[in-house]
């Protein structure tokens, strides 16, 4: 039987939501790697919106799940939804809706707090023994509600602070790369946190997908 694994998104584009590229590039990769997927995303509203053009913040309200459903052509599921039992394994994108509308990373730093059903899902797919994976800047979710494991998080010293304060060990590592701790059964790659084009980006989601299907 193949393998499948839930995928959380965090909205659609990169400044405020999921960034589209990892996402994509995720589903891409658990599909070229012979896995399935479902997508998830919380039912909350966005922590704001933002003009992607020149980053200025728009009057309106999204809300996550709506515009996860963008990447996920519709076929998505409400987080609480999840069940760690039904899946090999749980991917995060990254994208500044990982730090803004999974847990408030992006305000409060290592003192954040994490969305419960996020949080669950997270503890859930650990307590049973299955590999997570994290893009980009979601590495910061699992060290908030683990307080433990090793991780990337690019080349950036600041964040690589925060993690050490949450309880994590980051490991430096560049385009394309992947850390692997084979103990907490955990998966990073750096993405967009360093200056990366879409095909890097393409080669680290193929990188941790695989070496998440070896730890299943």
């Amino acid at each position: 039987m193949s393998k499948k694994f839930g995928v959380i998104l965090s909205g659609c584009g990169h400044q405020d939501g999921a960034e589209i590229h990892e996402a994509t590039l995720t589903l891409w990769a658990i599909h070229k790697n012979g896995a399935d997927y479902q997508c998830f995303a919380p039912d909350i509203p966005q922590y704001h919106v933002l003009n992607h053009i020149t980053g200025e913040e728009m009057h309106e309200q999204r809300n996550v799940l709506i515009e996860a459903a963008r990447i996920a052509r519709g076929d998505i599921k409400p987080l609480t939804e999840y069940r760690a039992e039904e899946f090999d394994g749980l991917v995060i994108p990254g994208g500044f809706g990982a730090a803004k509308n999974l847990c408030t990373y992006a305000a409060d730093g290592p003192e954040c707090m994490v969305n419960e059903d996020v949080a669950e899902a997270v503890r859930s797919t650990h307590r049973a023994k299955k590999p997570i994976g994290a893009l980009c800047i979601a590495p910061v979710i699992l060290a908030r509600v683990l307080g433990k494991g090793t991780m990337t998080i690019g080349q950036d010293q600041t964040t690589a602070d925060h993690l050490t304060a949450m309880g994590a060990t980051p490991v430096p590592t560049w385009q394309g790369e992947i850390a692997v701790d084979t103990s907490n059964k955990i998966v990073t790659t750096p993405c967009y946190m360093l200056n990366s084009r879409v095909d890097q980006i393409g080669k680290g989601a193929d990188n941790l997908i695989r070496a998440m299907a070896e730890l299943c």
